[in-house]
Order: structure tokens, then sequence, then C-alpha cells
């Protein structure tokens, strides 16, 4: 029996305050000298980054859908062993999930699978006493679903303030914390979401430090406190990526980062490990060369569309990759690795390794889906069924080599995606803590 005390931050919708709100907690309690595990709830590549930042520890996602129901508690304890608190920052509205999958996927399920309970960020900017309707709607709609308090965000004055806890005094449930309108905190948006850690390191802290001052002088501390210490043990046992037998040396698997590759889960790099690698991360926006001895490349996700000039300039740097990749050795590209790999990007010299061309687009791609892989590759044999995530704003012509990579059964059926050599690049983002099998099989190739 596990027992973390946690907390899972959540809301009516999205925009109400909860990475704020949650970051500001990870950032008040870490103050305070507590040990802070902090997850998000969903795919999102981009908050645990902050959520890092605030806590000193890797950002975890906790993913239902893309890694099953069965497999949150689990990661959950992993990331969290020997901590004091844990922080679980949801995702859209508390009951949103997968699309046309009920609960799957949402804050609501990963509340109970975690038997943690919810504190609710409610947007209080144009109500006063409907708020208690609104929570107590959410409160009793699902009663395994653990509503604890309510946190009142972009409360406008002390009168204001006044009304809204007169009406939730009927609602049974303590407001846990107030915060007034203020100017937004600066934590920069764009196409797909807010600007990441790495590419704002300095701004960023700086802003996780007023989200921790705006928690810690609008919110009860000690009774948030006291709530997550509430939560009983959990009696799943900790994941752990598998750790195989070593012969020889560990093959070095190179794998992007930097401010243009920002998108991937801490869980990877820990699979990598496990099965006999030596992970070395470089920067393909300032590192002319692959780290000595690349014996694999791993191209995750990011913003390569914002750095095309700077990785077009890179030649020496794109050099290497092709020759790499031209040498049959194994190389794993989703999203902003696939477009890095293509011939060109908005007109910019990329690696050419792929002959397709990307370039930025109206239109967001975005959404949940099931895959069969195609073909043989060095992350899966044919038939290998998984479940990932596609977020972009890019179009890539064509979207799928010869020999595709993927095909997509829901919610539309396609393929897309390029194997070729010991090439595999996609779209597709996956969790590989869900086939834990790739990581063995992508290091097994670069053994040779």
């Amino acid at each position: 029996m596990v027992s973390v005390p946690r907390l899972v931050i959540a809301a009516p919708a999205s925009g109400s305050g909860k990475t704020t709100v949650a970051t500001g907690l990870m950032a008040a309690f870490a103050g305070r000298g507590l040990a802070v595990s902090p997850h998000k709830v969903g795919p999102d590549y981009i908050d645990p980054g902050y959520h890092a930042l605030a806590t000193g520890r890797p950002g975890r996602n906790l993913d239902a859908y893309m890694c099953g129901p069965e497999l949150i508690a689990p990661l959950f304890t992993h990331g969290a062993g020997g901590c004091d608190l844990a922080v679980v920052e949801g995702v859209m509205g508390l009951y949103d999930g997968a699309s046309g999958q009920g609960e799957l996927a949402s804050t609501a399920q990963v509340s109970k699978l975690l038997r943690a309970p919810v504190v609710l960020v409610v947007d209080a900017s144009s109500q006063s006493r409907s708020v208690a309707a609104l929570v107590h709607g959410f409160a009793s709609w699902d009663p395994e679903v653990r509503i604890g308090g309510v946190i009142l965000n972009k409360v406008a004055s002390d009168r204001h303030e006044a009304l809204l806890r007169e009406a939730l005094d009927e609602s049974g449930l303590p407001v846990l914390g107030v915060l007034r309108r203020a100017p937004q905190v600066a934590t920069p948006s764009r196409h797909l979401g807010l600007v990441p850690v790495a590419e704002r390191q300095t701004d960023a802290l700086d802003a996780v430090r007023a989200m921790g001052e705006r928690v810690r002088e609008g919110c009860d501390l000690d009774a948030l406190l006291a709530l997550a210490r509430s939560a009983p043990g959990l009696s799943d046992e900790a994941w752990e990526p598998e750790a195989y037998p070593q012969e020889g040396t560990r093959p070095v698997v190179a794998v992007a980062g930097g401010a243009a590759f920002t998108f991937a889960y801490a869980e990877h790099a820990e699979l990598l490990t496990a099965a006999g690698a030596e992970v070395a991360v470089f920067d393909p926006l300032h590192d002319e060369k692959l780290p000595p001895g690349t014996a694999g490349l791993v191209i995750g996700g990011g913003f390569p569309e914002v750095y095309g000039p700077e990785l077009s300039a890179n030649e020496p740097l794109r050099r290497a990759v092709t020759e790499l990749a031209l040498s049959g050795a194994p190389v794993a590209a989703e999203c902003a690795g696939l477009l890095y790999l293509a011939r060109e990007l908005d007109g910019r010299p990329m690696c050419g390794v792929l002959d397709a061309s990307a370039r930025m687009s109206e239109r967001l791609t975005l959404g949940y889906r099931q895959a069969v892989a195609v073909s043989d590759s060095v992350l899966a044999a044919a038939g290998t069924r998984l479940r990932g995530h596609e977020f972009h704003r890019t179009v890539l012509e064509p979207g799928a080599g010869t020999t595709p990579a993927w095909g997509l059964l829901q919610p539309e059926r396609r393929v897309e995606g390029f194997v070729q050599r010991g090439v595999h690049a996609s779209y597709l983002h996956t969790h590989w803590a869900a086939a834990p099998g790739v990581a063995r099989r992508f290091v097994e190739h670069c053994r040779g």
C-alpha cells in the first residue's frame, strides 16, 4: 500500500485557471520545503515543463487513452515515489474526455483511478449566487468523484467574494482559495498553446514564481494539504521500466532536445536506458554534430516551424542526420521530427531523408487515434496496435510513403507516415510505457 498525499486540480471548463492554480500550488508547496510530484492529465507536453520548474522534478503525464486506465495509478506511483505531495493538473472540463468515449481520459476518471480528492477551480468573473448551482452540479454528477473544495478565480472585490462565499455555504463545499482579478501572469501562447519553458527559461521562472505568490496569498495551503492527506492509500504497484540483461557496450541513442524539440514523455528516456541504451541529449539548433558514437536517433515533437531558419542554417547537423539515416541506423521521428526529416519546411531545406515537403497550415489537426503498424520497423512489428495523439498545424505532402508507418483506424481510416531503411517517421505521438517493447526493439536495432 502506497500512501502519497495528492490533489487533482480541475475546472468546469478550459480557461478557468487550472494551470495557474496547479502550477502555483506546486511552487507554493515546494517553497515550504515539500517534495512535490507534478502530473498532468492527458497528452499535453507544455504544462509539464512549467510544473518541472515549480517543483524541480520531471513533469509526468497521466493519459488513460494512450496508456490505458490500468496504468494510471502505477505511472502515478512511479513518479510520486518518495514525495510529500502530488499535484495533478486536469485537462479541459472535469468530465471532458476522449471524444465519443464516455469518461475515458477525463480528469474525473483519473481522479477516481487515483482515489484523489478534487479541487474545483471556478471562474467567478460573471456570476455570484449561481456559482453554488454550478458547483453543486459538478459535485453531484458522479458520486464517485470526490470534490473536496473550491478555489474561486477572477473575483472582483471583497463584496463579490462575500456573495460567492455566502452562496457556497449552502453547497457544503469549503472555499479553499480566492484569487482576485489580476493581469494574467506572463505565460504567452501561440498556435499550439503556451510557449514552452525551454524557449523562455528566465521569463518562465518569473511566471512560475508569480503563480506561486498568487496562490500563497489567496489559498489556504494548510487546508489544501489536509485535504491531500485525506486521500487513501493506493494498492497499485509502481510502474518501472523493465531492465534487460546488458551484453557488451551500451549503444548511444541521441535524443533531440532544446527549444525546437520539447515534446517528450519522461518515461521514454527511462525505457531506453532500461533497455540498455546510453541516452545522449543534443540540441539541433546549436550542435553541429551528433553525440559521439551515435547508433540511433530519436527526434520527438516540438516547434520546428518556429525555428525553421535556425534548423535549416545548421547545415552540418542536417548532413550528419542524413548520413546516419542513409546508413540504415534506427531513427524514430514523431511530428516535429517528421518535419525535420522532410525535404523542406515552408520552403527552407531540412534533412531531406524523406521525399516530402511540409508547410504551415491554418487547420489544426488534433485528437486521439487508434493505429496499427503497417509494416515491420525499428519500433514495431507489422500488426502491432497502439493508441496515439495528433497535434499540429502543418501539412506534409505526401502524407505517407510507399511503406507507411501507421494505418489509422479511428476516427478516420487512412495511412500515414514513412518506414524506409531504419527510419520510422510519423505525425503520431505515442506513449511507450503502454508498449514497452517499442524501446527494447529500438535499442536492439541500435545494437545491430
